[in-house]
């Protein structure tokens, strides 16, 4: 059997390795304080000063080697952020066909998924108000004939002597008037749509894919109510990212980023067209909209996305979150090596963790060095890891 002083040596260096990552704090400070070089002479360690985020510890050189030391550099590297998205119409892409005139449907000209181009007849509503618009316009049309020829013998009296003026100017009262209810009518009757009678034919106003039909043979439809159906071209697609309302701040209109089609199995490069203004109340999550940057075969709107944007990291320095201790359930101390190999417990303001690395925002300086790993070692009073 082994004598208790040969394998002491062992059993040291096991509870320095294993003693913080279980969390055995006590055992660990008795392995700093019992395991030097001499394997029997206790660690030389400076006396705690007063103050904790002050005070500094003196450890040994095989001590020392269960630590991972690395130099604050200054940071501000490009950043990805990666965000789930969907792939949508453009905004001028889409087409919301209302009705023109209040009637019923007749006829439906188109099926879902059917191209049309600009001008194609979609549906056809049967309208009373339709039919009585086109009488009044025509009425209108006979009104204005009958008051332009009054207003011609008139003057034409006049030039001859043999007519009042003041009747001329009755005339010519009368035809504005006409004039005025037959633009009027015209306007109606423009407004209502191509047909005859009481048929409306109601047209697409662009070309387009029929993206939906909303209504049915027999429906009572309206102006001002719900779409018809709806259009969109499907050469205009954009894609839609959904952005947490933190990272909005670094989000610029141009900004360049990539959108991976997993249904297509390819990606596409894009960049930040515009950015919605709103957050949603619930998600607190922003859209912003992609450009893409050449056609894509097989896209179609609906398909997610999975969207990647390059941004630039705020300037500052940042260390890895295996740096940073808990102490007292509130203050955040990392330990920095003085230049007489001594380690310094330093309270330091932390900001955004992100990827393993956290932020420092008061507390170190560039070009310092910190212990990034085995800080409990040093420091048996911290609580946690960050």
């Amino acid at each position: 059997m082994n004598s208790p002083v040969a394998s002491r040596p062992y059993l040291c260096q096991w509870l320095l390795q294993n003693g913080a990552r279980i969390g055995m704090a006590a055992v660990v400070a008795l392995a700093l304080g019992a395991c030097d070089k001499h394997h029997g002479e206790p660690a030389k360690a400076a006396k705690p000063a007063p103050d904790a985020a002050a005070r500094s510890v003196l450890v040994s050189s095989a001590q020392k080697q269960f630590l991972t030391i690395e130099t604050v550099s200054a940071s501000g590297a490009v950043d990805v952020l990666t965000l789930p998205g969907r792939v949508t119409f453009s905004p001028q892409a889409q087409s919301a066909v209302g009705a023109t005139v209040a009637g019923r449907v007749d006829q439906l000209l188109v099926r879902a998924g059917e191209a049309v181009k600009a001008g194609a007849p979609l549906l056809t509503i049967g309208s009373a108000d339709a039919s009585a618009a086109r009488a009044a316009f025509d009425q209108s049309g006979t009104k204005l004939a009958t008051a332009q020829a009054i207003y011609r013998r008139n003057v034409e009296m006049v030039e001859k002597g043999v007519g009042l003026e003041a009747e001329r100017q009755e005339a010519e009262a009368r035809l504005q008037e006409a004039r005025t209810e037959h633009e009027r009518a015209r306007q109606a009757v423009a407004l209502i749509g191509a047909g005859s009678g009481s048929n409306v034919t109601v047209r697409a106003p662009s070309a387009g894919v029929v993206m939906a039909i909303r209504v049915a043979v027999g429906a009572t439809v309206a102006p001002g109510g719900e779409a018809l159906l709806e259009l969109g071209d499907p050469s205009r697609l954009q894609a839609v990212a959904e952005v947490p309302e933190g990272e909005l701040s670094r989000i610029a209109i141009g900004q360049e980023g990539e959108v991976e089609l997993p249904a297509l199995a390819t990606r596409v490069a894009a960049r930040v067209g515009s950015v919605n203004p709103r957050v949603d109340p619930e998600s607190r999550r922003a859209q912003v909209y992609l450009v893409l940057a050449k056609p894509v075969d097989g896209l179609r709107a609906g398909m997610l996305a999975q969207i990647s944007l390059r941004a630039r990291a705020q300037e500052g320095i940042s260390v890895p979150v295996s740096a940073v201790l808990i102490k007292d359930g509130k203050r955040r101390v990392v330990y920095v090596e003085r230049p007489d190999g001594s380690f310094e417990a330093r309270e330091v303001q932390i900001g955004r963790n992100r990827d393993g690395q956290v932020a420092i925002l008061a507390g170190l300086a560039v070009g310092e060095r910190v212990v990034v790993r085995g800080g409990l070692l040093l420091d048996t009073q911290a609580e946690q890891l960050l």
